[in-house]
């Protein structure tokens, strides 16, 4: 069974990379598709390899510095020390430079994907129980999009619980304003390969925008739980070039 399981890893990992569905056993991010996705990407392996990997490292030889130095058969008469001013201060400020290194980075990413400033184009995403409405205002354009049932899926060119019957179509290289609202519960928009994740709820308007930078069909989902069906209202999003559109 884990030869099994290594092997399906071996082989889907570096498929999962070059696509924009997610695919069995895949590991690490979708393919960027936006500069955010980029932005991303980089802040994780900034965190994981140099910072997290760094503590963890360090808290290891802590661990096992003080089971070895001051075990018990290497110290009959236990020290009584209750207070260091030098270590009590390195472990106040060191935590606080790591925080001030992590959260300067984070701060960036977090305020450049938050709102659209001068949008090529705006999109108003409307969520229903359980389906997606697009609206384009400066098209005066309106339809819903709803899953493609399995046994109507073409297996050479859909992907069940994915594909849909009206994707949402955007040009390439152009910003694109999202407003997400829902006509009853509360839902998700969410577009892992742009970073899009974004709350729709009834009765109030939540903006946030994506620039796709290659053209080709992406996927995402409702990412809350909004109920029965919540598992059948993907999202297909259709970049296409701006002659296409």
């Amino acid at each position: 069974m884990i030869k099994k399981i290594a092997y399906t890893l071996f082989l889907t990992w570096p498929t999962a990379l070059l696509t924009n569905e997610p695919k069995d056993w895949q590991l690490g991010f979708q393919k960027s598709a936006s500069k955010s996705m980029d932005d991303i990407v980089w802040f994780h392996d900034y965190m994981l390899v140099p910072i997290i990997t760094a503590i963890t490292a360090f808290v290891l030889f802590l661990l096992l510095y003080v089971c070895v130095r001051y075990r018990a058969s290497n110290n009959p008469n236990p020290s009584k020390t209750t207070h260091h001013t030098i270590i009590e201060v390195i472990w106040t400020v060191v935590p606080v430079l790591i925080l001030v290194v992590v959260a300067v980075p984070s701060f960036k990413t977090l305020y450049y994907g938050d709102r659209a400033v001068d949008p090529d184009m705006t999109v108003k995403v409307i969520a229903n129980q359980w389906y997606w409405t697009y609206e384009y205002p400066d098209q005066d354009l309106s339809y819903d999009s709803y899953m493609v049932p399995k046994e109507e899926i073409d297996p050479k060119t859909q992907t069940y619980l994915l594909s849909v019957d009206n994707p949402l179509v955007v040009p390439v290289g152009k910003k694109v304003q999202i407003l997400v609202t829902s006509n009853d519960v509360m839902h998700s928009f969410y577009l892992p390969s742009a970073v899009v994740q974004i709350y729709g709820i009834a009765g109030r308007i939540n903006e946030t925008w994506f620039r796709a930078e290659r053209e080709g069909t992406f996927y995402g989902q409702c990412s809350e739980l909004c109920g029965i069906k919540h598992a059948f209202m993907p999202i297909e999003v259709r970049v296409v070039s701006e002659e296409d559109y």
